[in-house]
Formats: C-alpha cells, sequence, structure tokens
C-alpha cells in the first residue's frame, strides 16, 4: 500500500514538533491524503496546532488561475485564514514575503507534483527553504511519489545562465525524483542552512506511476486534468516556448496541439512513421475557448498514450517541434512574449535549458546528436544519485 507523507504525518515521530506549535503550510488543492482529507484539517488536528496563515503556490491553493496568471493575496474562504501567494505579479512575489513567517514556529509543506523540471511546485518549496532558513525555521516536507515514475530520466541539466522559474533546479527535464528527493537535492546544491525535514512516501517501488498506486489521481494545475497528459508533459511543455498551441483552452491539454494551417492528416501521417513508442496520433481540428489562438479553428493532432512506461516524453516534444517546423513553417514560430518574468531570453531556451534546440530547429539540422546528449546526461545523472542505485 502506497502512503504519502501526509498520510503518515498524524502518527509519525515527526508530528511532535507540530504539537502546540504556530504552524504554516504551503499546500494546494492536491494536498490530499489517500482518503482525499486535506492537509490543513489533517494538520490541525494534531494537538495544540494553531495555523495563522497559509502559502499558496503558482494557480492558487484551489488550482482556481491559470498558467502565468497572478494570484493575489486573500483570505481563503474555507480555512479562515490569511494566504500567501507565491505567485505573484514579480520575480520577488515567488518566495514568502518580507514578515510573513512571524511568529510561525515550523512550515510544512506538501505539493504535488508531476516530475518534470519546469514545474514550479518544487521551486516554491526551495524558495520556502530559503526564507525558512534567514528566520531559522524548520521546514518539514511531505514526500509524494513521481507520478511518472522513478526511474526514467530524460534530457540534460540546464546551463546555469538560463536560470529561471521553469529551470529553478539542476537536473534533467524528466528527473526521476519523488518531491522529498528533489527538494533535498536543491537546498544541498544551493547550500541552503535550513533544518529540513521530511517524512518519505512509503510502499513506491520506483518503477510505478500514479495508476498503479491506487492513490487518487488529483490534477495538480488546471491543464493537467489526466494521468496521460503527465506522462507527455516533459515533452509537450516545449510547446509553451512558441506560437503551436498546446491545448489549452481545450478540455485535453497537452494532449491536444497544432495551430491554423496545418493539416491534421498529413501531420499525424509523419508522426505516426516515427514509431514513437508507446504513442500513436490521430489527426484532429481543435478550437481553443483561450490562449493561443483562443477561437480559431487549429489543424493538428490528439496523442494517444498507449504504453506510459515506454513513452520518451522529451523525445516526443523535440520531434513534433522538428516535424512542424520543417513541414508546416508557415503555422510555426517562437514565443516572444515575457515568459515566467523572463524577457531578455527566448522561452523555448529557458525550458530547453539552452540555445541549441532552437539552433538546430531554426537551421533545420538533426536532432540526432541533441537528442544523444541529453540521452548521456541523463544516465550521468542516474550514475551518480544514490536514489537509483
Amino acid at each position: 500500500m502506497v502512503e504519502t507523507g501526509l498520510d503518515q504525518l498524524q502518527d509519525h515521530a515527526l508530528s511532535a514538533r507540530l504539537k502546540d506549535k504556530r504552524v504554516s503550510a504551503l499546500v494546494h488543492h492536491g494536498s490530499v491524503s489517500k482518503n482525499l482529507r486535506h492537509a490543513v484539517p489533517i494538520i490541525r488536528a494534531i494537538d495544540g496546532v494553531e495555523i495563522p496563515c497559509l502559502f499558496g503556490p503558482e494557480h492558487g491553493i484551489w488550482s482556481t488561475h491559470q498558467d502565468m496568471e497572478t494570484v493575489p493575496d486573500a483570505k481563503d474562504p474555507y480555512f479562515g485564514v490569511p494566504v500567501h501567494s507565491l505567485y505573484g505579479d514579480s520575480v520577488d512575489s515567488l518566495e514568502p514575503p518580507e514578515g510573513s513567517l512571524d511568529g510561525i514556529d515550523i512550515v510544512v509543506a506538501d505539493l504535488l507534483d508531476i516530475g518534470t523540471r519546469y514545474y514550479t511546485y518544487a521551486a516554491s518549496i526551495v524558495g520556502m527553504a530559503r526564507s525558512c532558513a534567514k528566520e531559522g525555521i524548520p521546514l518539514l516536507v511531505l514526500d509524494r511519489p513521481n507520478p511518472i515514475n522513478g526511474l526514467q530520466v530524460e534530457g540534460g541539466i540546464l546551463d546555469s545562465n538560463f536560470r529561471s522559474f521553469v529551470g529553478a533546479i539542476d537536473v534533467p527535464h524528466r528527473h526521476g525524483l519523488t518531491m522529498g528527493e528533489i527538494v533535498e537535492l536543491a537546498v544541498e546544491n544551493a547550500n541552503i542552512d535550513v533544518e529540513l525535514l521530511c517524512i518519505p512516501a512509503q510502499g513506491w517501488s520506483r518503477e510505478m506511476m500514479a495508476n498503479q498506486t491506487d492513490l487518487p489521481w488529483v490534477p495538480p494545475s488546471p491543464n493537467m486534468p489526466t494521468f496521460e497528459a503527465a506522462v507527455i508533459y516533459p515533452g509537450m511543455c516545449l510547446l509553451e516556448g512558441t506560437t503551436l498551441s498546446e491545448g489549452r483552452g481545450t478540455t485535453t491539454p497537452f494532449e491536444l496541439f497544432g495551430a491554423p494551417g496545418i493539416e491534421p492528416f498529413e501531420l499525424a501521417e509523419h508522426l505516426n512513421s516515427k514509431n514513437l513508442p508507446g504513442l500513436a496520433f490521430r489527426p484532429h481540428i481543435f478550437r481553443p475557448m483561450f490562449g493561443k489562438h483562443a477561437g480559431a479553428l487549429c489543424g493538428g493532432a490528439q496523442i494517444v498514450v498507449k504504453d506510459p512506461h515506454r513513452v520518451h516524453a522529451l523525445n516526443l516534444g523535440a520531434i513534433i517541434l522538428h516535424t512542424v517546423a520543417r513541414h508546416f513553417p508557415e503555422s510555426f514560430g517562437w514565443r516572444s512574449e515575457a515568459y515566467e518574468f523572463v524577457d531578455d531570453i527566448p522561452a523555448i531556451d529557458l525550458l530547453a535549458g539552452d540555445p541549441e534546440f532552437r539552433e538546430i530547429i531554426d537551421s533545420n539540422n538533426s536532432l540526432e546528436p541533441l537528442l544523444e546528449r541529453w540521452s548521456r546526461e541523463a544516465a550521468e545523472f542516474i550514475s551518480n544519485r544514490q536514489e537509483f542505485k
């Protein structure tokens, strides 16, 4: 039986660190137990706990805000306490504001992640660790399994010149770590002097995906409705750095993609001819209701995940962009607007980790050398980490 850190909290020895304390929590709507109880009432049930305030990551505590949408501070309508947003309108807003930890004895962090460097929740916990270190406050991380398994690692370590909120931790694009593991790695690499505590997930083995754990699937963000979307996200997030729609504004984001002017049957034929393991492509026309190409008919394809364990998601995303740029150049372009508070580096470079991927697409060169480099760097990451041994 798989149990998250939250599932174990009330009976774990570390619960004693919360008794009779003023506790704050960095949580969201996915911070639930296997029985779908939210973390806040579970923490409040520990003897003598007072929760003066909460912190919410990108999208807000209840996942009410879209990608890159400012989340304001507010009083939570259900828990009845102030919520400090860790996703405001500037880079400074990504960490706890001055004074927000005053009077707090310990912080608990429980966020559901999907095993991908771009996903911002681990970065938010690391930002909290920095603030806790400044205030001399312990941070307790409630571990969660990696929903797309803890064995498959894809991609390379980003160039330090391309760090951002979607590249805040030196791990490959798909890192294979649990939330507790990636936070521990980031805190160690950044030399953050915080008392870091963790209740590790139990009963989970590294080959397991979310659909094998019996844990409920709670969409961790507004555009991650299904397990299948999470499986392909490490590659499909690259589309955010382009003018292609990644399916936001539809009911199946990341599983759909395209743009006006793309001939869907031709696109699907090109992609199916690649024989990508565990995947198939269905030609499709869709109309996003918001986001890129809102209200316009887009030609594209649906990605069908046939065997999630065989999917190499990063190669998928890279091959899709390479194929569209080559065969439908008038429908393809790079995002030019600011991305995650960065306006002087192309969004695709922030996501890829350096400029090489963009330069390959622009010059219509082969992807193979880059895919081979990413594969080597992923293997090196695995060999250097105790978790994989």
